[in-house]
């Protein structure tokens, strides 16, 4: 929850502004972006760009997001890169902001728009010594105050205090589409895809239009008889944000489609969702991982990749064999190299895999762009 006031460029730089974590850790710095009070999970994103892309995407809901990078904005706001229809973060914490952006599609400054669209942050804090913090202690409830929602540091962390945790809360559905839309393929139509909206990226739907799939994405209630009215070649299950042990609907909706034996291709919190619809547990990750630059292994090449993340839950699937479940032999096809987390899914008697990342890339590198081929050969295999 944010509330805000905007003030001119002068009276942003000298407001003091305060960051409270809900351990009593308190950080000290200058009013950034809109004026007033935030509340949200702080988490650290080691990204070294693409900060509009993050702050646009819709699984960072509800979370205050600190950049490690210490210089954010240099490159302005432009409206190409966006990820959706608005910036999803509660707050925004960085060390060094940009004075004056400089790129040649910038449109406004990183501070201009985060006042524009009422998101309060707080800038000249020591953000590697919060990261170290939040590494050690986890990844906790938190305020961002400024102006005239400053108060005692007691009744600022009786604030935080109050807030809802992040484990058991149930996010999808306020950040996904009400109305099902269509994404029309790049070129000559190959396939349809029905796609559940969970919280999903603008960039996902475009990776697959470009290899010729028309892309229905359906809203997070969309029920079985919906999706396939759409006669999709295959069912795609998107990131979002939340507890996934809260997702029952969606868990329901892709065991149905599992019923039917449709290729299925889930990431993110559709990783999450067909570890539990397999009868797999999912747990809170202590920090999660966000950024561009996480280390995966695709256990079916031995290839390593450096993908994009944004997760705090994690599947609690076993590493070291083969998994029998209600819908076939199941295995866990991708780890992450910093600390085994289950990064990947696939079912060996089906046509159903998901990966725990971002192979969309948006930003990030492209090393796991071949997972859309992949899911494409599926539905070429379902067709033959």
């Amino acid at each position: 929850m944010t509330t805000s006031t905007r003030g001119n460029a002068f009276e942003k730089k000298v407001l003091p502004a305060v960051l409270v974590l809900e351990d009593g850790r308190i950080f000290r710095g200058r009013a950034y972006g809109a004026v007033g009070e935030t509340f949200g999970e702080a988490v650290f994103s080691t990204g070294m760009t693409g900060y509009q892309e993050t702050l646009t995407d819709p699984s960072y809901d509800r979370q205050i997001v600190v950049a490690t990078a210490p210089q954010i904005g240099n490159t302005g706001w432009n409206d190409e890169d966006d990820e959706s229809g608005r910036i999803w973060v509660s707050g925004y914490v960085v060390r060094d902001p940009a004075r004056v952006p400089s790129n040649w599609r910038a449109k406004r400054s990183l501070d201009d728009e985060l006042v524009a669209q009422g998101v309060v942050g707080i800038s000249g804090v020591d953000t590697r010594a919060l990261t170290r913090h939040l590494r050690e202690r986890g990844s906790m409830r938190a305020g961002v105050f400024s102006g005239e929602a400053i108060a005692s540091d007691g009744e600022l962390l009786a604030r935080v205090q109050a807030q809802p945790h992040m484990k058991g809360a149930s996010l999808y559905e306020e950040v996904a589409t009400k109305e099902a839309y269509v994404v029309p393929a790049v070129g000559e139509k190959r396939f349809t895809v029905a796609a559940i909206d969970l919280g999903i990226k603008g960039m996902t739907p475009h990776r697959m239009a470009e290899r010729g799939i028309e892309v229905h994405v359906l809203p997070a209630t969309a029920s079985a008889d919906e999706v396939y009215a759409v006669n999709p070649d295959g069912v795609f299950f998107s990131n979002g944000p939340g507890d996934p042990a809260t997702a029952d609907g969606p868990v329901a909706l892709m065991t149905e489609v599992l019923e039917r034996r449709t290729p299925l291709f889930g990431i993110c919190f559709g990783n999450q969702i067909l570890g539990r619809a397999l009868g797999f547990g999912t747990y809170k990750l202590k920090y999660g991982h966000r950024g561009i630059n996480q280390p995966v292994q695709d256990r079916t090449t031995g290839k390593v990749e450096v993908t994009a993340h944004n997760h705090g839950f994690a599947v609690d699937a076993p590493l070291d064999k083969v998994s029998e479940t209600t819908f076939g032999r199941a295995e866990v096809s991708h780890v992450c190299l910093n600390d085994d987390v289950v990064e990947g899914l696939q079912l060996l008697d089906q046509p159903a895999f998901s990966v725990q990342y971002h192979p969309e890339a948006a930003a990030g590198p492209h090393d796991a762009a071949y997972l859309f081929d992949r899911f494409v050969s599926l539905m070429e295999g379902q067709r033959a």
